[in-house]
């Protein structure tokens, strides 16, 4: 990771602040919608909670904490998630077969390795890459905030009941961005990737040079009714539009329309945190696998940015150009892939996001689940092709000369 490490002062400030938040986001949350999981990739609220509290009692207390003895050392192997470095894992899949440990325990897990590590803030303070790798799991708990919403989002869609996580009168909706119009760039040289102070995940660097041909690039996101048109104009129902491997996952699946869509006495809805809602026209569509953002890009004769044109376009600060931040992770046509020159961490931590480098595709952005302050500019989100419960949407992009 690139780490300038933090202040102690403001490394304390963070701790507190994003720990709390977790237990924030599971508190409109009973026991049992805690403790089930939806679909493999999903994973229960619970397992979040106590897998970036296993973050830290792994990877800081256990190499920093004198005399070190484990809260559970059952957990080591439950809360693993996939550092294969560290040890065995609990299957993916079956972590919703967990009850026990209850919800009690795990939050009584959370406290006492907060406790823990408030003794050993006064080591913290004279150890800069101890500041740095507390940091990486601050970093990686925000990561884990995000997938509570989405996980739960999936898991609540689950049930005819349509229940609400939150209530409408707390939805923060992102900004209708106005008319879509073309910005366009010109070709040449430029540099992409993390460089300088501040924290950054190694999959973001190092920073390099790439060259761009002449682009131009929608200056926002895809409405749900610029979306909705695609749907009533049969553009699930058109192969000429697909990816071979697409069409087939579509028809595989029978999918006519994007997740947590459902037509109603004639009414398009859309499931949210907040429950069914009716679809907003003028909000960006979301909810979307690579397949169907390419798709659409096609349909309208565009297609989807690289990351490299998205990062160039975001840096340049246009006027009229929006919702880069904070509405939905945008697709690119970037397969996930090391960028020149990277080198994989040292020790398990060097797991993070190397091994993951295939069959995958990049998203640029944040959504309204990504915790503020967690978005950058170089930002490297990725997802396979079919990925749909994550805040995923599409910007355009064309080909210019």
């Amino acid at each position: 990771m690139t780490v300038t490490s933090p202040a102690f002062d403001t490394l304390l400030a963070r701790y507190t602040a994003v720990r709390g938040r977790s237990l924030a986001l599971a508190a409109p949350l009973s026991p049992e919608d805690c403790a089930a999981q939806s679909m493999p990739d999903a994973s229960p609220t619970k397992w979040h909670l106590a897998h970036t509290t296993w973050f830290f009692e792994t990877f800081v207390l256990e190499a920093h904490e004198p005399g070190f003895q484990p809260f559970a050392p059952a957990f080591r192997v439950l809360f693993n998630s996939y550092y294969n470095g560290v040890g065995a894992k609990h299957p993916r899949p079956q972590r919703g077969l967990l009850t026990r440990p209850s919800l009690d325990e795990v939050l009584a897990y959370r406290a006492n390795v907060d406790a823990r590590m408030a003794r050993l803030w006064p080591t913290v303070a004279h150890d800069d890459a101890l500041r740095g790798l507390i940091e990486l799991g601050l970093q990686h708990e925000q990561q884990h905030q995000e997938l509570i919403l989405t996980d739960i989002l999936h898991l609540l869609s689950c049930n005819p009941l349509f229940p609400a996580y939150a209530k409408a009168s707390d939805a923060v909706a992102p900004e209708p961005a106005g008319a879509l119009a073309w910005h366009s760039f010109d070709a040449g040289l430029t540099d992409i990737g993390h460089a300088g102070s501040g924290f950054a995940f190694d999959n973001e660097g190092p920073r390099h040079r790439v060259y761009l041909h002449p682009y131009a690039l929608a200056s926002r996101l895809v409405t749900q009714a610029e979306y909705l048109a695609f749907v009533e104009g049969g553009g699930y129902r058109n192969p000429l539009l697909w990816l071979a491997e697409g069409w087939d996952w579509r028809a595989a699946q029978g999918l006519e329309q994007p997740l947590y869509w459902h037509r109603i006495d004639g009414a398009w809805h859309h499931f949210t945190l907040t429950g069914l809602q009716p679809l907003q026209g003028d909000q960006p569509v979301v909810h979307l696998s690579y397949y169907e953002a390419d798709a659409y890009a096609r349909w309208v004769g565009a297609r989807l940015p690289t990351e490299a044109e998205w990062e160039h376009a975001a840096a340049q600060g246009t006027a009229g150009m929006a919702q880069w931040h904070g509405a939905a992770w945008q697709w690119t046509q970037s397969s996930y892939a090391p960028y020149p020159g990277f080198r994989v961490a040292e020790g398990a931590v060097g797991e993070y996001n190397g091994k993951f480098m295939v069959n995958q595709y990049v998203l640029r952005g944040s959504s309204s689940a990504t915790p503020s302050g967690h978005e950058r500019l170089t930002y490297r989100n990725f997802f396979p092709a079919t990925a749909r419960w994550q805040f995923t949407g599409i910007r355009l992009a064309r080909d210019l000369g």
